[in-house]
């Protein structure tokens, strides 16, 4: 039998070593031409496989078909080696990455995999807290926060357009389908001022129509609000 053959049922099992691992993990055999094998469904696996096992929580353990070593680590550490380089949602940065070079071969490498291993831990028992959170956040009742949170943004904004004169140029438009209440305050803000009389009298603020406008823009934005709580 070649090397790129998969085992037989008759196979001995001797060249598998014990490992840390379940003895109920699936066995996965990687072979010279780097064909991944499982044994539990008798069919070739990739990486992306591999990685999709682990996110189901199904153990495996990896050995070279040839020489029975556990090879699990290296296959790991391949499967993280792939997704990080897909660059989307990296989950190691790269100071993280820098430090933990900085561990091998120093006097503090022998707790860092402890370290690592209980902290990752922990995480993963707060998982179900920590989504359950974002659901409570984020999920059914997410609208009617960011309501309150646009009307508590509401009352500071009117409070605001009372305190400062005059008012700032360039902001950007608030809410979708709104026109920018400063658009009207701020014509013209662009140009300085020529003179000390100039900057005087733009100091004194909006015109009456500016500011009637203004009012009447926040009156439909909070009309609009008030729609979409019904």
């Amino acid at each position: 039998m070649s090397e790129d053959q998969a085992p037989s049922a008759g196979q001995p099992k001797s060249e598998q070593p014990k490992s840390e691992q379940s003895k109920n993990a699936t066995v996965i055999k990687k072979y010279a031409n780097r064909r991944l094998y499982n044994t539990a469904t008798s069919t070739y696996v990739t990486l992306e496989d591999l990685a999709r096992m682990v996110k189901e929580g199904t153990d495996f353990i990896v050995y070279d078909a040839k020489s029975g070593e556990d090879i699990t680590r290296t296959v790991l550490t391949q499967i993280i080696f792939e997704e990080e380089n897909k660059g989307d949602n990296n989950l190691l940065p790269i100071n993280f990455l820098r430090q933990l070079i900085r561990f091998y071969g120093d006097s503090m490498q022998g707790m860092v995999p402890g370290y690592l291993e209980f902290s990752l831990g922990n995480l993963m028992k707060e998982q179900d807290k920590v989504r359950k959170q974002m659901l409570d956040a984020f999920g059914g009742d997410a609208f009617k926060t960011m309501e309150e949170t646009a009307k508590r943004n509401m009352q500071l904004f009117q409070d605001s357009l009372k305190m400062f004169t005059p008012f700032g140029a360039g902001m950007p438009n608030i809410g979708a389908g709104f026109a920018n209440p400063f658009a009207a305050a701020t014509r013209g803000s662009d140009k300085p001022a020529a003179s000390a009389s100039s900057a005087s009298a733009s100091s004194a603020g909006p015109s009456r129509d500016d500011l009637q406008s203004l009012k009447d823009q926040l009156a439909a934005m909070q009309q609009k609000i008030d729609q979409l709580n019904r």
